[in-house]
């Protein structure tokens, strides 16, 4: 029996895009409240040095969780094109490769979390009314990386046979789970921020096991067995070099925002929670973008194995299109009721003004990220992924971190100016897309001319 899985090589693209990014979309919608939910019942029921430390915390974490993130597309991106060449002993290799990868990644991060938790909050100039709260948070937080990996590893091997359900259930799971921990732990027994974190890891730990449970319900197109999983060279080198690039480009595009938010630290503990606020309002505003890249990415890397290449550029500009009309109703979102937005993490009325007004940069990036996630998703499905990483170290180092820095030391600088950094670095990077892209189409048409 074979696992149903969808075929992105055939039927009209757009609907066929599009019910692929549906389950993405609200797994990613349910990923989202599992991350927000510890600032929002913190925010609530604890006081703002408890919400300063969630939020200066979950920063570093969420760095972690994106490396790991965009490192797994090398998997999703191999498991694609094997499924679309019809090479499934090739696809069983690779995951057992990105298994035996990830796992190695795992147990280093947590060996160098854990035990130097304190020197990462005071790199992070966390304010001293809230080091404590932070330092324990990333400290529980990266107990349970070995989840948070297990978890993106599973995700990436679906979404690459064409199956984003499962992934979507796994998370749904760990959502409620991370909830009710967060009820029980912080608004029940006052635990803070330790307690968010002890609710976040628990959580991550059922949703794991429970992915396990439907991995052993599911039959596959090829055998697959722990002696798969080890170090395959071929799988190996092509799984690293779809991933490295794009887990470099996260975490200097993650660092980048943890720059902003050591910024901001610096500036007293109620911008601290404001741009922890907004950050965690982002994640939601991003959501139909960050689908879309995801599920461009599969749904490229199947077309190219397939040999495609003209569905591959139809998704993309349909994508776009889709993207595009979401961000602009979520830029308004941001714009105009930012502040309401903002009243769901905090009860601080000067944390949800403050949050407002960085807000109010974003709503322009929501239009911006639309089409660059677009662009990011059909580029990692190409396997240009040192592109995809040239581009978002430019927009991170070379505009976003700078134009940052320059704007801090300005009189009367609020969080609105030091938010502009975020749509002027996104602006750079589409222009970086569309000349690529542009390029691409150009050598294909000369050397299609070469050979008529």
């Amino acid at each position: 029996m074979q696992t149903k899985h969808q075929q992105l090589t055939q039927g009209a693209i757009l609907p066929s895009l599009i019910s692929f990014a549906l389950p993405v979309l609200f797994a990613l919608f349910l990923q989202a409240m599992y991350g927000a939910a510890d600032l929002i019942i913190v925010g609530q029921f604890a006081g703002t040095n408890e919400q300063s430390g969630v939020a200066s915390g979950s920063q570093l974490l969420n760095l972690i969780t994106m490396v790991i993130t965009g490192f797994s597309m090398g998997v999703t991106v191999f498991v694609a094109q094997s499924v679309g060449s019809g090479n499934s002993k090739q696809a069983g290799k690779g995951i057992g490769t990105g298994v035996a990868i990830f796992g190695t990644a795992a147990l280093l991060i947590t060996l160098f979390v854990v035990p130097f938790s304190d020197m990462l909050a005071q790199w992070m100039h966390a304010p001293k009314e809230a080091f404590t709260q932070t330092s324990s948070y990333i400290r529980i937080c990266g107990i349970g990386t070995i989840f948070i990996t297990a978890y993106n590893v599973i995700g990436a091997i679906f979404r690459g046979m064409g199956d984003s359900k499962t992934p979507l259930l796994t998370v749904a799971i760990a959502c409620v789970l991370n909830i009710l921990g967060d009820l029980w732990l912080v608004a029940g027994l006052d635990m803070g921020a330790a307690g968010a974190a002890i609710a976040t890891v628990s959580a991550q730990a059922i949703s794991v096991v429970c992915s396990f449970y439907f991995i052993k319900k599911k039959s596959f197109a090829f055998s697959f067995s722990r002696h798969l999983i080890r170090f395959d060279p071929f799988c190996v080198k092509r799984i690293l070099l779809v991933g490295v690039p794009i887990a470099l480009q996260e975490l200097l595009v993650q660092f980048s925002f943890l720059f902003i938010q050591v910024i901001v630290n610096q500036m007293g503990v109620m911008e601290s929670a404001a741009v922890g606020v907004s950050e965690k309002v982002c994640v939601f505003l991003m959501l139909v973008a960050s689908a879309y890249m995801q599920s461009i990415s599969a749904f490229v890397a199947q077309n190219n194995g397939a040999k495609r290449a003209d569905r591959s550029k139809k998704a993309l500009f349909y994508g776009i299109e889709t993207a595009f009309l979401a961000g602009a109703v979520m830029g308004c979102a941001a714009f105009f009721a930012g502040d309401l937005l903002s009243s769901l993490f905090s009860s601080e009325p000067l944390v949800i003004d403050a949050a407002h007004q960085y807000l109010k940069a974003y709503a322009i990036d929501c239009l911006l990220t639309a089409v660059l996630f677009c662009f990011v998703g059909y580029f990692n499905g190409c396997g240009k992924t040192v592109f995809v990483m040239i581009q978002g170290i430019i927009g991170a180092f070379f505009v976003r971190i700078p134009v940052v820095f320059l704007i801090s030391h300005l009189e009367d600088v609020t969080l609105f100016h030091i938010g502009l950094g975020t749509p002027i670095s996104s602006f750079v990077q589409i222009l970086l897309c569309l000349f690529v892209y542009r390029y691409d189409q150009a050598k294909n048409t000369h050397m299609t001319d070469s050979f008529s």
